[in-house]
């Protein structure tokens, strides 16, 4: 039944009721105010009829309500129920359906593993009958053999026999053949003996002789195709390395611009004017004789207008006067005291100038570390000549000189730079040390660290030691080319005849020489040779003899040409 019907169902019995109750009641009460009371009684008839029709209305609402949200709530379970039972009966299908595939799968694959069974077992069988017919071949081909090996056997034996009757002839031959080589043997010793003598008898020499005099023919046949053998191979060499080394050399020489030597031993100082002259002698030569004592260099003051002249064999100590003096003259006042005091002024002022000359080159070279004492030596040879080249910048010739010739040849270029820039470090200390500038220069750069290619190098540049590494070759080579530069150092004229002198000397001491010339400022040595006495292998080694002496004996910037030459004439008379 609806819902809403039961409530108006008991609505209407409620006002049933209450309307019977007022009848009742009614009809129990007097007459008096029945207007009043019907009146009264229909309104409150009206107001509970109205009061219970709000309540059935609110009952009926909240019923019907409750109805609505059961209802969603039955018909969201069964959605859910069907969708679960829906979900259920999909997975089943695919179970279904995956459980088939896979049946599916396996008979295919038993199938085909059937196949693949009957197929070995077709083949095994093929197998079988193969190895059968392959065990009957072999079995025919082994009685065959058999029968091939007995009938090779009977035929060895037969074979055998016969060989060991031949070995017996054989043997007796053999015998008799021995017995006529030793008749043989006794007879041709018997003959030798016999034409030994008579060929000694003919020749007049003795078999002893004869045998020396083929030797020494021999020996010097081989001499001389062994000395032709070498001048080829040497002469190929030479054209070569002179080839490489001619365009090595230039090339350096081309990208290195150097000055002209003005080194000197004497420091000129100008002065204002000539009385400043007196006041640097002072009172009874007081000034002079202690500015000399002071210094250790010798004040040459003579007609010279307005200039001294400053000499020692001492450059740093010329520098440290030159200074010193010129201050004394900007200042004017001389005397001892100040004297002095300029002096220590001026020592410490080339002391720095010294260290960072030394520096300057280092990093005009591009070169690296350095001990600093090292880098004090470098600095001191501003100041220090050789042949009136300056020490220091024929060092730093010799460095650029080295760096290009050792990049044309894939060189470490730093290393090669090293070794040219140290190898006269050794004059900075040859007025204090005894001995050859290269050994005290390889000393002190072994003292100080520096590496032992290094110190080879500067100790073999005057070749007092054997040359063993390229650095020391380059070296050697850039200092020949900076020395030997036109107008990098000059020599006094006395050292310059006396090596020309020795020269011709050193070329005439050999057997063989009839004359001698030096020739090119003793760039060259010209040598006429008597042709009865050297012939032209002769010549070669008489030139590679005297280069060798003279590279040897002498000291000589650049290098010095042996020229040998040889002239054959021959004179016929008319008469």
């Amino acid at each position: 039944m609806d819902p809403l019907a039961v409530v108006l169902l008991v609505v209407a019995l409620g006002l049933g009721g209450a309307l019977g109750a007022v009848t009742v009641r009614s009809r129990g009460r007097a007459a008096e105010g029945a207007a009043a009371r019907e009146a009264s009684i229909a309104a409150g008839v009206d107001s509970e009829l109205a009061r219970r029709q709000n309540e059935a209305q609110s009952v009926a609402d909240g019923l019907r309500a409750e109805g609505q949200a059961h209802a969603d709530r039955l018909r969201a379970a069964a959605q859910e129920d069907a969708e679960r039972s829906r979900s259920l009966a999909e997975q089943a299908l695919a179970a279904a359906e995956q459980v088939r595939v896979e049946a599916a799968e396996d008979v295919r694959r038993a199938e085909e593993r059937r196949t693949l069974v009957e197929a070995d077992v077709a083949a095994a069988r093929a197998e079988i009958a193969a190895a059968r017919d392959e065990v009957a071949r072999v079995r025919e081909e082994s009685q065959r053999r058999e029968d091939r090996l007995a009938e090779r056997e009977a035929r060895l034996d037969g074979e055998l026999s016969a060989l060991a009757e031949r070995r017996a002839a054989l043997e007796q031959r053999d015998a008799d053949l021995a017995e006529r080589a030793n008749a043989l043997a006794a007879a041709e010793g018997s003959l030798e003996a016999e034409r030994a003598a008579a060929l000694e008898h003919v020749a007049g020499l003795t078999a002893e002789a004869a045998k020396a005099e083929v030797v020494a023919a021999i020996e010097h046949q081989a001499k001389r195709e062994a000395a032709l053998t070498v001048r080829e191979i040497e002469r190929e060499a030479k054209d070569e390395g002179e080839e490489r080394a001619r365009r090595i050399v230039t090339l350096a020489a081309q990208r290195i611009a150097s000055e002209q030597t003005a080194a000197s031993t004497v420091s000129v100082l100008h002065l204002p004017d000539d009385s400043m002259k007196g006041r640097i002698i002072g009172r009874e030569g007081r000034n002079i004789r202690t500015f000399e004592a002071v210094t250790g260099v010798n004040l040459l003051i003579d007609d010279t207008p307005e200039a001294v002249l400053l000499s020692s064999f001492d450059p740093v100590r010329r520098e440290v006067a030159r200074i010193t003096l010129e201050a004394l003259v900007a200042d004017g006042r001389i005397q001892p005291s100040r004297i002095e005091e300029e002096y220590e002024r001026s020592r410490v002022e080339v002391e720095n100038r010294i260290v960072r000359a030394g520096e300057d080159a280092l990093v005009d070279l591009g070169i690296g570390d350095m001990h600093p004492d090292l880098i004090a030596l470098l600095g001191r040879l501003r100041y220090r000549t050789s042949y009136g080249q300056n020490v220091l910048g024929h060092l730093m010739e010799c460095a650029h000189l080295a760096g290009i010739m050792a990049a044309e040849l894939r060189l470490p270029i730093e290393h090669a730079k090293r070794c040219a820039l140290l190898h006269d470090v050794g004059k900075a200390l040859t007025h204090e040390v005894q001995g050859s500038h290269a050994l005290i220069g390889g000393e002190v750069a072994r003292r100080y660290g520096e590496h032992e290619d290094v110190v080879h190098a500067i100790e073999a540049h005057h070749n007092e030691i054997e040359v063993r590494t390229l650095e020391a070759v380059l070296t050697q080579t850039a200092d020949s080319m900076s020395g030997g530069r036109p107008g990098a150092r000059r020599e006094s004229l006395e050292h310059y005849v006396e090596r020309l002198e020795r020269l011709e000397q050193i070329a005439s001491a050999h057997e063989g020489v009839d004359k001698v010339f030096a020739m090119q400022a003793g760039r060259e040595v010209r040598i006429v040779v008597l042709p009865d006495q050297v012939d032209d292998i002769g010549m070669q080694v008489l030139a590679r003899d005297i280069a060798a002496e003279i590279e040897h004996e002498l000291t000589y910037p650049g290098q010095i040409r042996v020229t040998v030459v040889r002239e054959s004439r021959a004179t016929g008379l008319a008469r």
